[in-house]
Order: C-alpha cells, then sequence, then structure tokens
C-alpha cells in the first residue's frame, strides 16, 4: 500500500518552492543541545510563536526550539518533504492536506502522546474523519478551532428588538424585518472566491450528511442530491445582501459591516480581527447559520484551524513531546486566544471571545462538524464554481458539473477507497 500512497501524495506536493529551510529532526545544535524546528503555517500569529519560541529558550537548558512562520508554508513544506527534508513539528491546519500527510505515512503516530487526553474529543473525531482511509494511529493534537456562522452587530440588534433565528424561516423572516428598516440584513465579500466558501460551508453542516465526500467516492450518493437544498437556500441569500455581492472583496465586506453599513455578516470567527480593527468598539456577536427547518437540526460549523504533527523522521520524540507541552500550556493557549479570535480544542477554564458568545453552548456541547471544503481537493477550485454558480443561478449545471468534476478531481483516493473496501469492507 505504501508505494500507492505516495502517488496519492504526489496531489497534494504538486507545488515546488525556491526557500528552502535548514532540516531540523531532532538534530544536536551546537551547544549540545537538542534541536526542535516546528513550522507552521498561520504566518498572522508569527507575533505569537516568536514569543513561544523566546519563552521556551529561556526556561530549558536542553531543547533549543525554533518556530518558523512563513507567508506560503504549505508550499515549502510540500517542496520538503519531496526533499525529504523534514522539521520535527508541523503546524497546519485540518484539512485536505493534512488527509494526504496521513496517507504517505509522513507523519508519527502519537497516540502515547498524554496531552491527547485533554483535547476535546470532537475535534480528535474531526481529525479522524478526514482520513482518506480509516487508518490505525493519532497523528495530530488539535491546538484552536475557529467557527463559521453568522456574525451580527448587537447593538443594532437590541436596538430595533431583533431576534436571533432558529430556523431558515426565521432567518427570512428577520431579513424581511432588516430591510423594512431601510438596513441590509448581510454584507458579502464575493470578489474574493473563498469568501464564497463560508455560507456554503456553514449550511452544509445543517443540510448534508459530514461524510458527503466519502459516499460519493464510496458510489453512494451524488452531489446533485445532496447540494440541492444548501444551493438552492444559498441563492435565496443572495436577496439580503448587495445589489452587486461580486463587486466587493473581504476587506471591503469586513469594513461595511465594521462601519454599521449591514447588520450581518455570513463568515467566520476568523473575520473579526479584521473587523474590530476597523472598528473596535464595535459589539460584535454570532449565531450559527440556521438553515435547517428547525432548531434541532442545526450544528455549528466548526473545524480545527490549527494542529501540530510530529513527523515521523524526527529523531527525539521525547524532546517533541516537551515543547508540545509546553504549546498547550493553559496560559499560552489562552495567549493565542486572545491574539487571534479562536476557540481552543484543549478543555479548560478558557476566557472564550465575546463574539463566541452565541455559539458557546455548541462549542460546550460538541455540536458541530467539520467544513466540507476540508475535503475538497484545492485543484477543483470549489470556490470558484460556487462564485460562477452563485453569477449565473443555474442550480442543475452547477450540480451537474460538481458530480461530473469530483472523480476528475479526485481518482487517486477514489481508487484508493475502492482498494481498502476490498481488503476491509466499507470504509465507514
Amino acid at each position: 500500500m505504501k508505494g500507492k500512497r505516495i502517488k496519492c501524495l504526489g496531489l497534494a506536493l504538486c507545488c515546488m518552492a525556491s526557500s528552502l529551510f535548514v532540516c531540523g529532526c531532532g538534530a544536536s545544535a551546537n551547544d549540545g543541545k537538542t534541536e526542535i524546528e516546528i513550522v507552521q503555517y498561520k504566518p498572522e500569529a508569527a507575533n505569537y510563536f516568536k514569543t513561544v519560541e523566546d519563552e521556551f529558550n529561556a526556561t530549558h537548558d536542553d531543547i533549543h526550539l525554533k518556530i518558523s512562520s512563513p507567508n506560503d508554508a504549505m508550499t515549502i513544506l510540500k517542496t520538503r518533504f519531496i526533499r525529504e527534508d523534514y522539521p520535527d513539528i508541523i503546524g497546519i491546519g485540518g484539512d485536505i492536506n493534512y488527509s494526504y500527510f496521513v496517507d504517505a505515512e509522513i507523519l508519527a503516530d502519537i497516540s502515547d502522546y498524554s496531552g491527547l487526553q485533554n483535547i476535546n474529543q470532537g475535534y480528535l473525531d474531526i481529525d479522524e474523519a478526514l482520513e482518506l482511509v480509516p487508518t490505525e494511529g493519532i497523528f495530530a493534537v488539535p491546538y484552536v478551532a475557529n467557527a463559521a456562522g453568522i456574525l451580527y452587530n448587537r447593538d443594532m440588534f437590541e436596538e430595533h428588538g431583533w431576534q436571533i433565528p432558529e430556523n431558515w424561516e426565521e432567518l427570512k423572516a428577520l431579513c424581511e424585518n432588516i430591510k423594512a428598516e431601510g438596513i441590509l440584513p448581510f454584507y458579502f465579500g464575493f470578489k474574493d472566491t473563498w469568501t464564497c466558501l463560508a455560507p456554503w460551508n456553514s449550511m452544509a453542516v445543517d443540510l448534508s450528511p459530514a461524510d458527503t465526500t466519502k459516499q460519493v467516492n464510496r458510489g453512494e450518493t451524488t452531489f446533485s442530491k445532496e447540494y440541492r437544498e444548501i444551493s438552492e437556500k444559498y441563492l435565496e441569500l443572495l436577496n439580503y445582501g448587495p445589489d452587486d455581492p461580486f463587486a466587493y472583496g473581504y476587506n471591503d465586506a469586513c469594513t461595511a459591516f465594521a462601519r454599521g453599513e449591514s447588520a450581518m455578516y455570513p463568515i467566520g470567527s476568523y473575520a473579526a480581527p479584521q473587523i474590530l480593527s476597523v472598528n473596535p468598539d464595535l459589539n460584535l456577536d454570532s449565531f450559527v447559520m440556521p438553515a435547517n427547518d428547525s432548531k434541532d437540526g442545526n450544528t455549528l460549523n466548526s473545524g480545527v484551524d490549527l494542529q501540530f504533527c510530529v513527523m515521523a523522521e524526527c529523531k527525539n520524540k521525547e524532546a517533541a513531546y516537551e515543547v508540545l507541552d509546553f504549546l498547550f500550556a493553559d496560559e499560552n493557549i489562552q495567549k493565542y486566544i486572545d491574539a487571534q479570535t479562536a476557540i481552543p480544542c484543549k478543555e479548560g477554564d478558557f476566557q472564550l471571545p465575546s463574539i463566541l458568545d452565541g455559539m458557546t453552548e455548541y462549542i460546550t456541547s460538541g455540536n458541530m462538524k467539520d467544513y466540507q471544503d476540508h475535503y475538497y481537493p484545492s485543484e477543483m477550485a470549489v470556490d470558484a464554481q460556487i462564485q460562477t454558480f452563485l453569477l449565473n443561478k443555474d442550480v442543475d449545471a452547477f450540480l451537474t458539473k460538481f458530480d461530473n468534476d469530483w472523480p476528475r478531481y479526485n481518482r487517486d483516493i477514489i481508487r484508493l477507497v475502492q482498494e481498502y473496501e476490498k481488503q476491509h469492507g466499507n470504509a465507514n
């Protein structure tokens, strides 16, 4: 199987980069310390990780920690993997790249890491579901998550007496009431194609099985069946946004919402820092997208935004675990939460950002599902397909193209699933 897995990894390692870092892999530094190198993919958190690096090195005599936060980390990592030049630990998101890395067997099984017992089981389950086929072991420690739904102006809602909707009909009725007050219900930034995924994902968790892509890979269903209601309801949302949502980008939408030009903005919690940078006094809150016909059918769209994986080639797993212990100290996680408006994947008494107040009950109960686009290959450019669909408003054409394109971009994965089923039965 490993030869096939390396071939599948080729889907993820197609990008090349000219920049390379010095190999870590638990090598001994000149001063005799064991060096542990981390490459993490969130450049916006570079200052936080520089502080972590400095504090760790100031308090540890036997390990030297080096953390890199490059702008194009995934391309750099894929290039290094091709050259078998591995850091000790990588910090990545819970998405299709993680799936490829697990399948290629380049991540260490860290089932013996004691810190896993403190991680919210819901996020461990999300990681397990990302495996292309069931794989024995645990390969990542989820650090922080984000959530997508609807951000809203709390002061505006209180001023007008608007109530948080709990189902689809209530959401549409709320939008009509907001329009009647001469206020724009939603702002969109669909000029940037990736923003088209935010409402899509937050509706999909209510209206489509969490394992839709896996069911399609097994030949058990089609996207035309599972994504029709999402598509139709998405078009309804457009009625409550600006006249030309494709004229505005992400920054435009964040700025307009921050300035009170709309009551709501369907986007993820990751947008809060950008919005509050425009208007620090904005009384911001959020609620889950109520795409279902009843509240009982709603769930929170939440996925692992950052997790740490020890590489299989790491020479000093014990030192790597000591670094993880430091990263997962409560005080460090709280600093990250405060800086990045994040959700901790570790269980504990953390102070969540106030903008998550409306989602807290879903977070604490574990009523959440991953982003559907975490299963989409980047080559398929689903965000651009959704943007085109929203422009053309042709549900049948969109779904037909989705069904036709999927096997083309997922041929190797589908073959892998079929081979697994032949050997082990249905890959649940």
